[in-house]
């Protein structure tokens, strides 16, 4: 009897180890993913550095890029596996040209972990209107919280990104896209529109790509871009600024 007891505490402790080798294995695994990601080049870190024009403040949530604005601000969420900082030249030229920028450190560098960071962002600042947008991943978290809080949003900047939820139409949606992006799902962009129930605007910057509106090198999978990474960024800006700050004036 003692030893079929013995036999049987054996066989619960190896049972009950079962479950702990699952959670290290995926562990292990998930930790391996994020520990490998596109990181910010020597390009976007001397767009870190503050100038007379834009000061780059480093802030609870992430880094502020603020320019001449007071009233204007784009929460701003990055691509996933994308180091924030290779965003910093598309985002000083956003500040310079008008708009503040907020730029958002997500958790594990994937915004599907920090969705509703744009609470704290408005939380911490005391702008007039508050624009969100982001790149790929970033921008369907984006696109994610602007579904349930468009209140709170003068407008929405979708960077190679589309919504898979409905947005409501008082909500302006500016989506742009790269001629060459070799990587946005062109099916799933199409059908994201259908899901615009307000004002929608689509540009294409011809010569652009996927990687090109961050500065952190070539993408897996992305198309060859025939511009150069600063025009595709001073194009961007342009387009942001042209639809949202010059029409609020």
């Amino acid at each position: 009897m003692r030893e079929e007891t013995k036999k049987s505490k054996r066989s619960f402790r190896k049972w009950w180890l079962i479950p702990i080798a699952i959670v290290l294995i995926v562990a292990v695994v998930f930790f391996s993913y994020v520990a490998v990601y596109y990181k910010a080049d020597d390009t976007a870190l001397a767009a870190m550095i503050s100038d007379d024009i834009v000061r780059v403040i480093e802030t609870d949530h992430g880094y502020l890029f603020d320019g001449p604005s007071d009233s204007d601000a784009l929460i701003f969420y990055p691509g996933g596996k994308v180091d924030e900082r290779a965003y910093a030249p598309l985002l000083r030229a956003v500040a310079a040209a008008g708009m503040d920028v907020c730029l958002v450190k997500m958790p594990f560098r994937l915004a599907v972990f920090g969705v509703n960071k744009a609470d704290n962002v408005m939380e911490a600042h005391s702008y007039a209107r508050y624009y969100l947008g982001g790149h790929s991943l970033g921008g369907a978290m984006a696109a994610e919280y602007a579904s349930q809080r468009a209140d709170r949003l003068s407008g929405l900047v979708l960077l190679a990104a589309y919504p898979t939820k409905e947005l409501p139409a008082a909500l302006p949606v500016l989506s742009i896209v790269g001629s060459e992006d070799g990587v946005v799902n062109r099916e799933k962009l199409q059908a994201g529109r259908l899901l615009v129930q307000g004002e929608y605007l689509e540009q294409v910057i011809q010569g652009g790509n996927h990687a090109y509106f961050g500065s952190y090198g070539e993408q897996k999978g992305d198309g060859s871009a025939s511009i150069a990474p600063a025009d595709q960024w001073s194009e961007t800006a342009r387009i942001i600024i042209e639809n949202f700050i010059a029409e609020a004036e």
